[in-house]
């Protein structure tokens, strides 16, 4: 699958693009999305600490890891939910064209054949012809005509140029979608490949626990049968050895559901027959998570509420003209004969030209309504991109403040693993000696594993944030793909 459709790539607007393509629709208005922002005060800096340097699009190559570069770009090829977003930006450009032949004269051609029987009964022509006059006279015709016809609607108040301006706009806010779409998918794959790295190790440490469990079972139940171990010792290991097949399990049903989640991803069928050579990374790099000032710029899902809210500007525009007059010229050129061979004949040519000019007068308030709508839709969308804003830095902020939060996590969670696995050791070797019971030792094999499954889930959980905080921030390389060459001018809106 390609990354964008052949026919979407060409026409696709970049910002300059659009904004020769506004200047050129004429009597068109320039929207200001500032308003919306009011009450919203832009801080210099991030609440949280961030390093102010440049934002990178491919932020996944940060992690160091070629298995994981290789799946994004997968899945940014396959998956359905960007094929998806390409058909809707597909879309948006066919309404483009669409709103822009408004603005251009049709032209139609006519071909017309038709034969006519006509009474001339109680006329009194037919004593003229010979019948009487009370003759039931009637006779036949042929008629056959060629025409070329021409209707052109003048957009002389701009009402077609808002339309346009609007489709236009839509069209840029569906390319932000499908890059937020895309950003996201990354996102997506990132987490569940983490999510199945994670559960291989999870289910290879818990078998590895597992199978010392049950050697240590087996040994406590010779003891007891022979009448030298403690019988509840017995019972105890046992019971802590189910117990870990038990988790075992649980880790397992948690791997195979990132294995299918991961192939769906990937646009494969979810065998869960999939599994990845790799560890979870240990050491992050410092994000640079850029100026609050950028994200406005930079992040897709505000672009497109922004073009969206633009969109609908000009929609209020194009309806508010509907009150002026419309004016339309048609005309039409073509030869007209009874006789078929002589509609390539000047001699039996006919046309006719004419101008039309329509002012609204009553109309029951359908064009107020149709005002008030877009009046509507125009303060619905100022609010979406307001809300669109908050919730960016919103998600900026909070991924920024558990960036600490989760790096002391992990490091706990790695000194009470290391604490419960030393402590197992020092338990059991006492316990062999006969100094502590062996609820001791049962009590710190238990957390032994616990910790270690904290630990490993902490490590993902902290990739996780990182990657939130990567999608938050709107990396700029996920954009589709443009080609070398320019776009005609038929193709271009």
């Amino acid at each position: 699958m390609k990354t964008i459709t052949s026919l979407l790539r060409k026409p696709l607007l970049s910002a300059s693009a659009a904004c020769l393509a506004l200047c050129a629709s004429g009597c068109v208005t320039k929207p200001d999305t500032t308003p919306a922002l009011d009450g919203i005060a832009i801080p210099q800096d991030w609440a949280a600490p961030a390093n102010p340097t440049r934002v990178e699009g491919e932020w996944w190559l940060s992690f160091d890891d070629p298995v994981l570069n290789q799946l994004i770009a997968e899945s940014l090829l396959e998956n359905t939910a960007i094929a998806q977003a390409e058909a809707q930006a597909a879309q948006a450009y066919q309404q483009v064209r669409l709103v822009d032949a408004d603005r251009l004269p049709t032209l139609a051609g006519a071909f017309n054949a038709s034969r006519r029987k006509q009474s001339l009964a109680g006329s009194g022509l037919g004593g003229f012809l010979g019948g009487g006059e009370n003759a039931a006279t009637s006779f036949e015709n042929d008629n056959f005509a060629l025409q070329l016809n021409v209707d052109w609607e003048i957009d002389l108040w701009g009402r077609i140029a808002n339309q346009k301006a609007a489709a236009v706009e839509e069209l840029l806010a569906a390319e932000e979608s499908l890059r937020a779409v895309r950003q996201s998918v990354a996102a997506q794959t990132a987490k569940a490949y983490f999510a199945v790295v994670e559960g291989q190790q999870q289910v290879a440490f818990t078998e590895e626990t597992v199978a010392a469990l049950g050697e240590t079972a087996r040994q406590l139940s010779n003891r007891a049968d022979i009448g030298i171990g403690a019988p509840a010792d017995k019972q105890l290991s046992i019971s802590n050895f189910e117990s870990a097949r038990a988790g075992l399990q649980q880790r397992r049903q948690a791997l195979e559901s990132a294995k299918r989640q991961l192939q769906f991803l990937l646009r494969d069928y979810p065998t869960g027959d999939i599994a990845v050579d790799s560890e979870l990374p240990e050491r992050l790099k410092p994000i640079p998570a850029g100026l609050p000032s950028e994200l406005l710029q930079r992040r897709p899902d505000v672009l497109a509420a922004e073009k969206a809210l633009r969109a609908s500007v000009f929609r209020l525009e194009a309806a508010e003209r509907s009150f002026f007059p419309s004016i339309s010229l048609t005309g039409s050129y073509g030869t007209q004969s009874t006789e078929l061979e002589n509609l390539l004949d000047n001699d039996f040519s006919v046309w006719s030209i004419a101008g039309q000019l329509v002012q609204p007068i009553f109309q029951g308030g359908r064009i107020i309504a149709n005002i008030n709508i877009a009046d509507a839709a125009r303060r619905e969308a100022a609010e979406a991109y307001a809300e669109a804003v908050l919730n960016a830095f919103l998600e900026v902020e909070t991924a920024l403040a558990f960036e600490q939060l989760f790096a002391e996590r992990e490091a706990a969670q790695l000194r009470a693993f290391e604490s419960a696995s030393e402590a197992e050791r020092i338990n059991m070797n006492r316990y062999q000696e006969g100094l502590v019971p062996y609820i001791n030792v049962l009590e710190s094999q238990q957390r032994a594993l616990e910790a270690k499954s904290a630990y490993l889930e902490a490590r993902r959980a902290r990739l996780e944030n990182r990657i939130d905080l990567h999608l938050a921030l709107g990396g700029g390389a996920l954009s589709p793909t443009a080609t070398d060459s320019q776009p005609s001018s038929e193709d271009t809106p």
